[in-house]
């Protein structure tokens, strides 16, 4: 059988039956489509002609190209995982990449925002949306359920109205594998979704939580710049709803675009790297900083690892022990600043 046919038939297997998220879907497509036009290039058209050598030269060109190790990283286990449906689905006698090395991804520490800068950033977006506008108060709500929450820009795009409990203070998210869990936010980010809900979503309906009034906090310090984080809604309208699926304003989604739609990941990034684009720090600034900042800032505080693992939807202890080496790597830039002998 052809590898592109194969390929076909392997991304509607990761989809269908292990319900594989449509962006690791697309990953995965990406990867396996380089590999079907490389091989093609000398001559291997079916899945039964590949080899260890092919892959090894596949990763070897890529290696030479400059690709980082986590992009090779990356492309093996896709192949790995191709082969290995290939080898249950009879179509390989032997599984060319079983033995297949790739060089393990080097682990940088997430960026992390400091609590002060996290401060600023909220009141700013508080004296922005004290003037009621829409999308200020939308804005508002993202930030602080990001924050509060720690969930994915994913997640985030696709929650509906009825995954928020205002009264329970929790949300109900989707993360990665189709798989559900039930996460807490505060009181703050219930005023911001609450004034969101009654003024910027659908103004003057009903919200079923008791009345919360919101306060609006001063505007923040003069020294931090921060451009117009509304803005990107209305100069990119179209992308701003990249996940649309109802063009009407009765749309289940919580956070909607500019046009009535549900947001779209894009638009969040947006949002979020016109925010950060003026905290210190190196590192990326999209929504994903602000998962790194609420776990370490969890763990600052003193939570549990384990209650940390639960809350950011982690399979494995070892993804969420990374926010330990980033408080240990802080505690000892503050050693080294504060005390005399360090």
């Amino acid at each position: 059988m052809r590898v592109s046919d194969d390929i076909d038939e392997f991304l509607r297997y990761l989809s269908a039956e292990r319900g594989y998220s449509a962006h690791t879907v697309r990953a995965y497509r990406t990867d396996l489509n380089q590999l079907a036009g490389f091989a093609g290039d000398r001559g291997v058209t079916a899945s039964g002609e590949l080899s260890l050598e092919l892959l090894r030269e596949w990763l070897w060109v890529a290696t030479q190209a400059g690709l980082a190790r986590a992009t090779l990283a990356r492309r093996s286990a896709s192949v790995r995982s191709f082969t290995a449906w290939l080898g249950r689905s009879d179509d390989l006698v032997t599984d060319p990449a079983a033995r297949l090395r790739s060089p393990k991804p080097g682990r940088t520490l997430p960026r992390v925002i400091a609590q002060t800068q996290m401060s600023e950033l909220l009141e700013l977006l508080a004296a922005r949306a004290a003037g009621g506008e829409a999308l200020a108060l939308r804005d508002l709500a993202i930030v602080e359920l990001l924050y509060a929450s720690a969930l994915r820009v994913s997640e985030l795009v696709g929650l509906d109205l009825a995954d928020i409990d205002l009264e329970r203070l929790t949300v109900r998210v989707t993360g990665k594998g189709a798989k559900e869990r039930v996460v807490p936010f505060g009181v703050p980010a219930k005023r911001a979704l609450v004034d969101f809900l009654r003024q910027g979503r659908n103004p003057g309906a009903a919200v079923s939580a008791d009345a919360v009034k919101t306060t609006p906090t001063p505007a923040a310090r003069s020294h931090l710049a921060v451009p117009d984080v509304a803005a990107p809604d209305v100069a990119a309208p179209d992308t701003d709803a990249s996940n649309d699926t109802d063009a009407s304003n009765n749309t289940t989604a919580l956070f909607l675009g500019r046009r009535g739609r549900r947001l779209g990941v894009r638009g969040v990034y947006r949002l979020v790297a016109a925010l950060l684009a003026a905290v210190p720090g190196t590192g990326p600034a999209g929504p994903h900083a602000l998962r790194h900042t609420a776990a370490t800032h969890l763990l600052d505080g003193g939570a549990d690892l384990r209650a940390v693992q639960e809350l950011l939807g982690h399979v494995s202890l070892g993804t969420t022990q990374i926010y330990t080496h980033v408080s240990a790597e802080r505690l000892k830039t503050s050693y080294g600043l504060a005390h005399p002998r360090a």
